[in-house]
């Protein structure tokens, strides 16, 4: 009941417009402070503390560095190439080429919200010229973004293997088919849509090889870097933190020595934005850190592990009631705050009634990011109906079928765990 009182309190907290982090940590407080907790308040400063002594937590915010750099290094625009080259030619071009570039970016800016944005930023306006309803593109430049919440190197799986202790390069492992899948789902719904509104191509004909090729070899150094990140994590050459030291010094190699585009002004930019940012998601983090403890001492995920068990005897039924769940609990609350507050309390559920740890962390990222594309309070939503000046009800009436096709994608990936499982099975063992 206590746990329980302190989860309300820091939801009350940022109903009333608290930042984040402070009504994470001020709740955290409270249980310290309450006359029936016999430990002394310098506990909650000592787990926050710990909280920053990870050496995993170092990937956080190393790779949104490595997001920054590459966002002005050249890198966006070439991808921009490759997927108008390949899918520029189907009915709705301009829309199938923006879900090809979602997939592509998706191992490089690792943030939905990020990857949503900064494509509105450069297809909103084409594709409004191009005939498409600002409702439509928004919905389908926001879903779209989801697809980062698998391919590594997702932000959301890094936080979820820091907090759940799950292997973070087995995460970013089973995430890659997922993506896929994601990808296609999303590529046949447009696809359906484009017919029906007849949505035109850009191009008049299907792509040469030596036009995919030219597309694909200017974009090689791009494509290769996610690829680096899985070989160099799977031979064991580093771990996740350490790939993103090395992701660091790729992205300055690539956009400053190799496209010449990436300037010292552009460096500085990327620092000053990360800076702001990292800052932000690390004190969410760090009083997440109390918060965990603080369930964790009152045996919250144990106690909740028995009742589950003796509810439901089908670790997919858990896993669907889990999933509505986070649906609801994601259409509120942003994704790295549900994640800090969900995984310890999850997690061991989900283990205790035998569901391997890593399947459930890519189908609760898919989840909770899904969550921030939806009203009342998506921030992805919010982001690209700010950029493309579309009501939100227009936004969300066009979203529907790509969030129908979100949710068949993890009907399958909960039913069908070996779809999951398999790479990181092959690939790492286990």
């Amino acid at each position: 009941m206590i746990s329980l009182m302190i989860l309300c309190i820091a939801l009350g907290f940022m109903v009333i417009g608290m930042p984040v982090a402070f009504a994470i940590g001020v709740a955290s407080l409270v249980y310290f402070l309450l006359p029936t907790t016999f430990m002394p308040e310098v506990t909650a400063v000592q787990r926050i503390v710990a909280a920053s002594q990870s050496f995993p937590l170092l990937a956080v915010p190393l790779f949104i560095l490595v997001g920054h750099l590459m966002n002005g290094s050249g890198i966006t625009m070439r991808m921009m190439t490759l997927a108008t080259t390949l899918a520029g030619w189907m009915r709705g071009g301009l829309a199938q080429a923006s879900t090809l570039l979602s997939a592509l970016m998706g191992g490089i800016s690792g943030s939905a919200v990020a990857d949503a944005a900064m494509q509105s930023r450069i297809l909103g306006e084409p594709m409004a010229r191009q005939g498409y309803s600002r409702g439509f593109t928004g919905a389908l430049l926001s879903v779209g973004g989801l697809i980062t919440a698998t391919f590594p190197p997702s932000l959301g799986l890094i936080l979820y293997g820091f907090m759940g202790e799950v292997s973070i390069g087995r995460l970013f492992i089973a995430g890659i088919v997922p993506g896929v899948m994601l990808t296609i789902a999303l590529l046949i719904v447009t696809a359906v849509i484009a017919r029906r509104r007849n949505y035109q191509p850009i191009n008049d004909r299907r792509p040469t090889w030596s036009e995919v090729l030219t597309a694909t070899r200017a974009s090689f150094w791009a494509i290769l870097f996610p690829v680096w990140l899985i070989v160099g994590i799977r031979f064991g050459l580093f771990t996740p933190s350490e790939a993103g030291a090395f992701a660091v010094v790729y992205a300055l190699i690539v956009g400053g020595l190799i496209y010449r585009e990436l300037s010292l002004r552009d460096v500085v930019d990327a620092l000053v934005a990360s800076a702001r940012d990292i800052g932000m998601i690390m004190l969410i983090i760090f009083f997440s850190g109390a918060f965990g403890y603080v369930i964790t001492f009152e045996r919250v995920p144990q106690t909740m592990a028995e009742l589950t068990l003796g509810v439901f005897s089908s670790k997919e039924v858990l896993l669907f009631v889990i999933a509505a769940f986070l649906i609801v609990f994601g259409m509120a609350i942003e994704a790295t705050v549900v994640v800090m507050l969900m995984t310890p309390i999850l997690v061991p559920m989900v283990v205790a009634a035998g569901v391997d740890p890593v399947h459930f962390g890519v189908v609760m990222m898919t989840l909770v990011t899904f969550g921030g594309m939806t009203p009342p309070v998506g921030v992805s939503m919010f982001t690209v109906c700010g950029i493309l000046k579309c009501s939100f009800k227009e936004y969300t009436v066009e979203m529907l079928p790509f969030g129908l096709a979100v949710l068949v994608v993890v009907a399958i990936m909960i039913l069908f765990p070996g779809l999951v499982m398999f790479l990181p099975n092959a690939m790492m063992g286990g």
